[in-house]
């Protein structure tokens, strides 16, 4: 494996701690800058919105050599999270968690374009899951590390660590990663110009349905597990490691398959995949057995239908190449954001705690539909 790779792996591995941590220490966090829990869920769309205010910032950067806007945003992140862990209170710390999401998906969309142009040809794809990897690996690893750190000593030093992994990423980028040219510069209109074709949006409406047709059950994971499933707080531990591990199994095997075969044909086949496995999820949520088997499969497509369409959408925003990759990121998060509120209101309809899973089947649905259509619309092209 390249070390270049594994450098910008090791800035998602901290994007993904930064982003994914705050969940499982939200209360230490709350309790410890004196706000309730509802009040404290800002943080976590604090983060989220710096990740959609900084993607579209790309374009002031534009001009910048590829390494040195890496180094800018890793930097961003150590400064973010550091910022984060001094936080004397809870306003500070939620112009901190805006600050640590801002690098998120700029780092993303460069990314992509350094791994395809590094890449040997006909590997792109699996470049791109290479980077992604880290963030998939924070679920397994870095997340329980934190939330175990947390729990220990503070959720102050949790953040600390992850300005260290930054901070990691930061100097590795810079040795490891060779000088790239800018991109042509099209100049600040010429950045958009590809949102003016169908196959960014499709991409991106693959990502947005098929991602969140998963999240709608992912964001109720602990009592759907918990009060559905019959298993114990406890569990929920080596639980999230399974869903973990799904992420990372999905996203590597999706990323080979996408360099063998088309990309809209491996995501849209596992978009597909979903439309049968959150329904048997929410008719199965009584059978351990059963559930966590689902449970890794499911996290499995999460995964694997965003990996390679984060490396496809830098052939389709020519002139906006980094802008491209970075809506990627945005269609992610926002996705997550609407998945928890979706799960939420049909669970308040009264259609039962696990019902989230069965709501998430109709997006995938109109995900696969997305992808289906940019691959018969755009596979002589590359889709």
């Amino acid at each position: 494996m390249q070390k270049s790779l594994i450098a910008l792996a090791l800035c998602t591995f901290a994007l993904g701690i930064a982003e994914f941590g705050m969940m499982g220490i939200l209360t230490q966090v709350s309790e410890g800058v004196g706000v309730s829990i509802v009040k404290g869920g800002h943080l976590i769309s604090a983060y989220s919105l710096g990740v959609a205010v900084g993607a579209p910032l790309l374009i002031i950067f534009r001009k910048m050599p590829l390494k040195s806007l890496l180094l800018l945003l890793a930097g961003t992140v150590v400064a973010g999270n550091i910022f984060t862990a001094l936080s004397p209170n809870f306003v500070t710390l939620l112009c901190a968690r805006f600050i640590s999401g801002l690098p998120h998906g700029a780092f993303f969309g460069a990314g992509a374009i350094v791994c395809t142009e590094l890449s040997a040809k006909g590997k792109g794809a699996t470049a791109v899951a290479t980077m992604v990897g880290g963030m998939t690996v924070a679920n397994v690893i870095g997340v329980p590390a934190a939330t175990f750190v947390s729990n220990v000593l503070s959720w102050r030093m949790a953040f600390g660590i992850v300005a260290l992994f930054g901070a990691g990423a930061f100097t590795c980028i810079k040795l490891w990663v060779p000088r790239l040219d800018p991109l042509p510069d099209t100049g600040m209109k010429g950045q958009f110009q590809f949102l003016k074709k169908a196959a960014p949006w499709l991409i991106y409406g693959g990502v947005f349905f098929g991602q969140m047709s998963v999240y709608c059950w992912l964001s109720y994971v602990d009592p759907i597990m918990t009060q559905e499933g019959g298993f114990s707080t406890s569990d929920m531990t080596w639980i999230m490691m399974l869903v973990g591990a799904g992420m990372v199994f999905g996203n590597a095997i999706a990323g080979k398959l996408a360099d063998k075969y088309s990309v809209s044909t491996v995501c849209g086949s596992l978009a597909l995949c979903m439309v049968i496995v959150m329904p048997a999820i929410y008719f199965t949520a009584q059978v351990k057995w059963l559930s966590l088997p689902l449970a890794f499969i499911a996290t499995a497509g999460l995964f694997g239908i965003g990996g390679p369409l984060q490396y496809l959408i830098v052939k389709f925003a020519k002139g906006g190449e980094m802008l491209g990759g970075a809506g990627i990121q945005i269609a992610f998060n926002v996705s997550n954001s609407v998945a928890a509120v979706l799960g939420g209101t049909v669970i308040n309809m009264g259609l039962g705690i696990a019902s989230p899973a069965l709501a998430g089947a109709p997006l995938a649905a109109i995900g696969a539909v997305s992808l289906f259509v940019l691959h018969r619309k755009y596979h002589s092209q590359g889709a």
